[in-house]
């Protein structure tokens, strides 16, 4: 009987310390999503702050781009008209940016259709 009673307290106590065993480690499961939501927090906050200066600063070097490039095309009117005229000059011009415009067009639809075709599975370079 004396050993029945032994072998249930160990049993019980065996128990108890494989339940208190679990609950430490939900708690330190629990402790370390925690730590772990704040500190992606704290990185989504930096990236946010740092991403807002890029984004100025990429406007700030699209704008200045558009303005050398206005700078460029009033150069080449400007050099190109005592050669070929003012309107001559115009035409050059003009044609030159329609010429540039639609290669860059070209491009664009050349790389959509390799998109297309990639997404439909009929291009072997995928």
């Amino acid at each position: 009987m004396t050993e029945d009673k032994v072998h249930t307290e160990e049993k019980a106590a065996g128990n108890d310390s494989l339940l208190g065993g679990a609950r430490a480690l939900l708690e330190d499961g629990q402790t370390l999503l925690a730590a772990e939501i704040e500190f992606q927090k704290a990185r989504a906050g930096f990236v946010l702050g740092r991403a807002k200066g890029i984004l100025v600063l990429a406007a700030l070097a699209l704008v200045l781009l558009f303005f050398a490039l206005m700078a460029l095309v009033m150069g080449l009117l400007l050099a190109l008209a005592p050669l070929l005229g003012p309107w001559g000059a115009l035409a050059v011009v003009v044609l030159g940016l329609l010429a540039l415009t639609g290669l860059s067009v070209l491009g664009v639809v050349r790389r959509i259709g390799a998109i297309s075709r990639a997404l439909r599975g009929k291009d072997g370079a995928a």
